[in-house]
C-alpha cells in the first residue's frame, strides 16, 4: 500500500515533473475532447448493474440489463458457482392481456419466497422510489398481470414479510392487498393534499435521505407508520413557463425558522383495521417531554412483534431519544439518549439481534464507531474504535457473531471493507487494493460484490469471498472510448495553512505538463458539512478536466474544514458559522499555489454547484485578492432560504444565531464583489429555489456591479435534460476560457 495512507504525500520540489504521464495510455495518439463527446454522448459511460438483489441461497443473485438477443432490458441472473449469468426474464416476453407492446423494466422486488416478482414504475424521489400500477410475473405459472390500475398516484410499494400481501400508499393513504384474493383493504382514510400516511414531505426526503414511509412487523400482522400534517408548513411557489398563462406550482417548504409538519407515528393492525399512536409527542418517561416540534428520523421493527424501535430528534438535533412503542397500547420506554454539543447526523445502522441486543453508532469519542447495548439500553461494550471512523455498514452474521462495515481506518482518502467480532477483536481488512469500496453482502455473508474504484482504475465489480478473495471480475470498468485519449494524472496532496491545519486536495495536471512554464488554476469546490470530495476514486467529472487541462489548466479541489471522513471536530468547527473557515481553507489553497513556480496566481478560478455554489460566491467576495473568476450554479446566498432541517442543524434558526446568518449571506455582500462572476439557477429548483440568486441578481444591481447571469426555465436543481447539460457546461466552459 502506498504512502497515501499516512494522508501526506510529499508534495513538489521546484522544477520537478508533478505527474509523468499515464502507462495507461502510453503510446496512444491524442485525440482532441469536444463537450459534445463529453456531455451529449455515453462513450465515457461505464458498465454497470442495476438493481442488484442477492438470492436467499446466497450464491446467485439477480439484475437488470439490456439483453442483445431480444433487444430488450431483461433480468439477469448470476451464478456463483459457475461464474456465469444468463438471461432470466425477457422484458419482450412480459406482455399484459392484449397488449403487444415490450413491457419496461424498471424495478423489481422479489418475494421473500423467491416464487413472485413484483415491477413497479418509479417515480421522481430523492433516492429510488417504487411507484405507478404494479404487476406481477408467478414464476410457476409463468403468468404476468397487472394487480392495479388506479389513476391516483401510487407509492412505496412492498410484500409482506409472508409473501401473502402486498402494502402500498395511494394518494397518502396506507392500502394492502392480498395475493390470493386481490382484495384491498385501506387503513388509514385521513390521508388528503396536506395529510401524508406513509411517506414523506420534501424536507425528510432531502434531509434524511428517507424515502418509504412504513415499515411491516416481523410477523405481517402490523404496519408502522409515518403521519406527517404539514399544513402549518408555510407555502412556496414555483412558476413554470411552459404554457400560455404560466403554471404555479404550490410546495410546502419549511426554511430555516418556518414550522415544520407535526410528525406522528401509527401502528395498524391489518386484520382489525384499527390503529394505535405512539406516544412520542408527549415523550416516554425521562425523554424529551410535551412537544410536536420535533422529528422522528427513523423506525424499526425491534425481533419482538409486538415492540416497534423509534429514533426522536428534538429540533436543535443535539438531542437522540430511543423509544420502544408497544404495539398493542402505543405507550413508549425510553431506552437511551444521545446528546452532542453540536449536532447529531442520522444513520441506517441500528441493528436488532435475535439474543435481545443492538448495535449503535456514535461519535461520543470524536470519531463514529458502533457500540453493543443489552435490550434495556446498558452498553454490553464498544465494538470499533480509533482516530478514524466507519463509513458504510453492510450487517451481521449473528452466528459468527460478526459485523461487516467500511472506514477510514487504512486513510481518509479511501474506504476499505473490514469485518470484526461484536465483542471488538479479531478485525479483518477485506479489501486491499488502494481506492474507495462499497459492498454488495449476500444474507449470509459468504460472499460480496465489491464495488470499487481509484484514481485510475474506473468503477469496477469483483466479486469475493467472505475471506476478500477474488472470486471473479463481473464488471471490469474498462472504458474503450479512454484509451482513445492522453488522460492527466491527478495527484493527491497535503498542505498545512497558516494556522497549522493540515488539509487534503487534489491536483491535476496537463498531460504535457511543463514545469518552467505558468498555468492557470481552477478550483472545484463543494465544501459542504460532511462531505468529501479528496478521495483515491474515479472523479465522474474526469472527461471535462480533460478538456480543461488539454487546454492548459491546472484543477484543484481541497476539502476544507467542516468537510467529513476526519472526524467530528474537524467536521463541527462550522457550527453556526457556515461559510467562515470554509471560505478560509479555500483561501489558504490559493495561497499555497500561487507560491509555485508553475502557477500563475493572477489566473485562480474557482466553480461549485449548490453548496458549492455558495462556496464559489463566497470566496469571489471575501477572497478577490487571490481568485480572479467564480462560477456559481444553484447557489444558496442568505441561509434564511433554505429548510429547517439541514440549515439549523448547523445554523440554529435565525432568532437563536442572526449574526452567523447575516455574516454568512453572499447577499449581504454583494458590494464585494472585483472579480468575474458567473451566476446560473434553474427557474424550477425546489431544492435551492431559484429566489436565491434573484434576489442576489438585485443585490449586485444595486451595488452596481457586473456580472453574468444565466437562468435555465423550468429546469430543476439538477439542470438537466435534452441538451440543457451540454449547453450549461458550453456556457461554464467558455466563460472560463474567456475570463481565465
Amino acid at each position: 500500500m502506498r504512502e497515501v495512507k499516512s494522508f501526506l504525500i510529499v508534495l513538489f520540489l521546484a522544477g520537478a515533473a508533478l505527474a509523468p504521464k499515464g502507462d495507461l495510455h502510453a503510446g496512444v495518439p491524442e485525440k482532441k475532447l469536444t463537450l459534445q463527446d463529453i456531455f451529449a454522448s455515453s462513450k465515457f459511460r461505464g458498465k454497470s448493474l442495476a438493481e442488484i438483489h442477492w438470492m436467499h441461497d446466497g450464491k446467485r443473485f439477480s439484475y437488470l440489463d439490456y439483453d442483445s438477443v431480444s433487444k430488450s432490458r431483461s433480468m439477469w441472473i448470476y451464478s456463483v458457482k459457475t461464474k456465469s449469468r444468463s438471461v432470466f426474464l425477457k422484458g419482450s416476453d412480459l406482455k399484459k392481456g392484449g397488449d403487444s407492446s415490450e413491457f419496461s423494466m424498471r424495478n423489481y422486488i422479489w418475494s421473500p419466497n423467491e416464487d413472485k416478482i413484483l415491477f413497479t414504475g418509479i417515480v421522481p424521489a430523492r433516492t429510488l422510489e417504487s411507484g405507478g400500477n404494479f404487476s406481477m410475473y408467478d414464476l410457476a405459472t409463468k403468468k404476468f398481470s397487472q394487480l392495479t390500475n388506479s389513476s391516483e398516484e401510487q407509492k412505496n410499494i412492498a410484500f409482506s414479510p409472508d409473501g401473502t400481501m402486498i402494502g402500498f400508499v395511494r394518494a397518502n393513504n396506507l392500502f394492502v392487498m392480498d395475493l390470493a384474493t386481490k382484495k384491498e383493504t385501506q387503513l388509514t382514510f385521513d390521508g388528503a393534499e396536506h395529510i401524508i400516511n406513509g411517506q414523506f414531505d420534501w424536507v425528510y426526503q432531502e434531509e434524511f435521505a428517507i424515502i418509504s414511509g412504513w415499515r411491516w412487523s416481523p410477523d405481517s400482522k402490523r404496519i408502522a407508520f409515518w403521519r406527517l400534517d404539514e399544513n402549518r408548513v408555510p407555502e412556496y411557489t414555483i412558476t413554470e413557463w411552459d404554457s400560455l398563462h404560466l403554471k404555479l406550482i404550490h410546495q410546502r417548504y419549511p426554511k430555516a425558522g418556518d414550522p415544520n409538519s407535526i410528525v406522528k407515528i401509527g401502528i395498524a393492525d391489518v386484520a382489525a383495521g384499527k390503529v394505535v399512536w405512539a406516544d412520542v409527542e408527549h415523550g416516554a418517561k425521562g425523554g424529551s417531554g410535551n412537544d410536536d416540534d420535533i422529528y422522528i428520523p427513523r423506525i424499526q421493527w425491534t425481533q419482538d412483534n409486538n415492540m416497534l424501535a423509534i429514533e426522536k430528534l428534538n429540533r436543535a438535533q443535539n438531542k437522540l431519544d430511543l423509544l420502544f412503542a408497544d404495539a398493542s397500547t402505543g405507550s413508549t420506554k425510553l431506552i437511551l439518549t444521545e446528546n452532542a454539543d453540536k449536532w447529531i447526523d442520522i444513520r441506517d445502522d441500528l441493528t436488532f439481534l435475535k439474543n435481545n441486543q443492538f448495535i449503535w453508532s456514535s461519535e461520543r469519542d470524536g470519531y463514529l464507531h458502533f457500540y453493543l447495548y443489552d435490550k434495556n439500553g446498558k452498553l454490553v461494550n464498544q465494538i470499533t474504535k480509533g482516530q478514524w471512523q466507519i463509513d458504510g455498514y453492510y450487517g451481521v452474521d449473528e452466528r459468527s457473531k460478526t459485523l461487516y462495515y467500511s472506514s477510514t481506518e487504512t486513510s481518509p482518502l479511501e474506504r476499505q471493507i473490514f469485518r470484526i467480532r461484536l465483542d471488538g477483536t479479531h478485525k479483518e481488512q477485506l479489501t486491499q487494493i488502494d481506492g474507495v469500496h462499497t459492498a454488495t453482502f449476500s444474507a449470509d455473508h459468504k460472499f460480496f460484490l465489491d464495488h470499487y474504484s481509484n484514481l485510475t482504475t474506473p468503477p469496477c465489480i469483483v466479486l469475493r469471498n467472505d475471506d476478500g478473495k477474488e472470486i471473479d471480475k463481473v464488471v471490469s470498468g474498462e472504458i474503450p472510448a479512454l484509451k482513445e485519449y492522453a488522460l492527466p494524472a491527478t495527484k493527491l496532496i497535503s498542505f498545512t495553512t497558516s494556522d497549522g491545519v493540515s488539509l487534503n486536495a487534489s491536483i491535476t495536471v496537463p498531460e504535457d505538463f511543463d514545469s518552467t512554464k505558468k498555468y492557470p488554476v481552477l478550483f472545484y469546490v463543494y465544501g459542504g458539512p460532511g462531505s468529501q470530495l479528496v478521495t483515491d476514486s474515479w472523479n465522474r467529472d474526469m472527461m471535462w478536466n480533460t478538456y480543461l487541462t488539454e487546454h492548459g489548466y491546472i484543477l484543484f479541489t481541497v476539502d476544507n474544514r467542516g468537510t467529513g471522513a476526519r472526524g467530528r471536530d474537524f467536521e463541527q468547527v462550522v457550527f453556526h458559522h457556515l461559510g467562515k473557515w470554509e471560505v478560509h481553507d479555500q483561501i489558504e489553497g490559493a495561497k499555497y499555489l500561487a507560491a509555485l513556480p508553475y502557477v500563475d496566481k493572477g489566473r485562480i478560478g474557482i466553480w461549485g454547484w449548490s453548496y458549492g455554489g455558495y462556496m464559489a460566491s463566497m470566496v469571489i467576495l471575501h477572497g478577490a485578492d487571490y481568485f480572479k473568476t467564480a462560477v456559481a450554479v444553484a447557489p444558496v446566498t442568505h441561509w434564511k432560504f433554505y429548510d429547517t432541517i439541514y440549515t439549523e442543524r448547523y445554523m440554529g434558526t435565525p432568532e437563536e444565531n442572526p449574526e452567523g446568518y447575516e455574516e454568512s449571506a453572499p447577499l449581504n455582500d454583494a458590494a464585494e464583489l472585483k472579480g468575474n462572476f458567473l451566476l446560473i439557477h434553474g427557474t424550477s429548483d425546489d431544492n435551492v429555489h431559484f429566489q436565491n440568486s434573484a434576489d442576489f441578481v438585485t443585490a449586485l444591481h444595486n451595488a452596481n456591479k457586473q456580472f453574468s447571469f444565466m437562468i435555465y426555465p423550468d429546469k430543476n436543481h439538477s439542470i438537466f435534460g435534452g441538451n440543457t447539460r451540454w449547453n450549461l457546461f458550453t456556457l461554464i466552459t467558455n466563460f472560463i476560457l474567456e475570463k481565465l
